[in-house]
């Protein structure tokens, strides 16, 4: 069972060779056994959780219709409302805050029969001051952030799907240091309705999962359109699911893109990526991005520090003291930022999306670093979303794929970049490499 993916335990309970009972229980049962040393959960309840399998056994015994996701156990970052669980945002001064409704992915996964196992551990108010997770390939290393309990989950067995978001780097950074699949689909594809609000222009709903299959499975269903989210597009039935399973008709053609943070990048990471990228002659080219584009982190930081002054009024107001020095000083910062300098940053956003789609118009994919290398040593941080920045300010899709290693051996991700919308096209791209580079390329152990 544990070596099933979650289309596979998807298609066994719909099948009656096995129950979401058996399926939750396993993952229940690894949970009591790894939880004290990661620490992913912020909220579980495992009869509860058990109920749930139940109750979905019984549906499909009595011939009831059955959703792609049914008896599946799904990870719920907690920033995300659950009408019968606890939502706290990482934070003290949300204690005890329970919903009176679902967000909108969430009630999606339910509608789709999944089984909500529980609350996954965020970092404060989804920013940088990192929780109680570790990473459980080594746990005396961050497991990244802020979608930390999510990734660390799948990257431990204890569910095989979960949900996280990402406004920075939430999402592919905790995918590439815990050696899992990370998806932040186009901005708009999922409603953000009923989740922490950071950024009205940056936030993005996106899934994690131990291959691109099941993150493409569970994707699907979240990307229905929902109306109460201003950002969201309307958009015909999503095909992730058949386009990721098809085939190239022929090879992808991959851009190897640096940025100007290559020299940012660990030593034996940057060795890493340029070995992959000799390893596919023909199919990989570099290319190099306009110079201006590295104003993209400073736009990324005015968007982000502004809108986080105007998301978390209250919690500044009524509890400043409560909150990390490193959030305080983002809000504080925002307070000061210029209106002319936000819209500039907006402007300078749309300006980065045309040069990247200028690239990916002879490219299937950017291939890039999601990282500046392994998850560093320590709990106080949870790494460097600055990997991710230019791409999440463009509102593209992206996955972190675990095809690489560190000089330390801990996983390292590569990051697939696709074109606003073509959303289906990179995870087929991302599955057609994870297949190709079977063998994870490592680095040599210097002397």
């Amino acid at each position: 069972m544990a070596a099933m993916t979650a289309a596979e335990a998807a298609a066994a309970i719909r099948a009656g060779s096995l129950t979401s009972v058996d399926l939750v229980r396993a993952c229940l049962e690894r949970i009591e056994a790894l939880e004290p040393s990661i620490g992913a959960w912020a909220f579980l309840d495992p009869a509860y959780a058990l109920a749930q399998a139940e109750a979905a056994d019984r549906r499909r015994a009595a011939g009831d219709p059955l959703g792609p996701l049914h008896g599946v156990p799904v990870g719920i970052k907690d920033i995300f409302d659950t009408a019968d669980m606890p939502t706290e945002n990482g934070t003290v001064l949300h204690a005890g805050r329970t919903p009176a409704e679902d967000c909108a992915a969430v009630a999606l996964l339910r509608r789709a029969g999944a089984v909500v196992m529980g609350k996954t551990v965020t970092t404060e108010l989804a920013v940088y001051a990192p929780g109680k997770t570790r990473n459980p390939a080594a746990p005396e290393h961050t497991p990244g952030g802020s979608s930390s309990g999510s990734a660390a989950a799948i990257a431990a067995g204890m569910a095989p799907l979960a949900i996280g978001s990402q406004t920075n780097g939430s999402i592919i950074r905790p995918a590439s240091y815990c050696g899992v699949v990370g998806y932040k689909p186009t901005r708009g594809l999922i409603s953000r309705y009923g989740g922490l609000s950071q950024s009205r222009f940056l936030d993005t709903v996106g899934v994690l999962a131990a291959n691109v299959g099941d993150a493409a499975l569970i994707a699907d269903v979240l990307m229905v359109f929902d109306g109460r989210d201003p950002g969201q597009q309307m958009r015909a039935r999503s095909t992730l699911v058949e386009t990721a399973a098809a085939d190239f008709p022929v090879a992808p053609r991959l851009a190897f893109v640096r940025t100007h943070l290559w020299d940012r990048l660990d030593a034996d990471a940057a060795k890493a990526f340029e070995n992959l990228a000799d390893r596919f002659p023909g199919i990989v080219a570099e290319v190099v991005l306009p110079d201006w584009t590295a104003k993209g982190l400073d736009w990324h930081r005015t968007i982000l520090e502004a809108d986080l002054a105007r998301s978390f009024t209250a919690e500044y107001e009524q509890g400043r003291d409560r909150l990390s020095p490193v959030l305080r000083e983002m809000i504080e910062r925002g307070q000061t930022h210029r209106a002319v300098d936000y819209n500039d940053a907006l402007d300078g956003a749309t300006r980065l999306h045309d040069a990247i789609a200028a690239v990916l118009r002879s490219y299937d994919a950017i291939l890039t670093p999601g990282t500046t290398g392994t998850a560093p040593r320590g709990l106080e941080s949870t790494g460097s979303p600055m990997f991710c920045t230019l791409w999440t300010l463009g509102g593209v899709p992206a996955v972190s794929l675990p095809l690489l290693k560190g000089q330390n051996g801990l996983p390292l991700g590569i990051q697939l970049v696709g074109r606003r919308g073509d959303d289906a096209r990179l995870l087929r791209t991302a599955r057609w490499l994870s297949k190709l580079a079977v063998q994870p390329c490592t680095v040599e152990r210097r002397a």
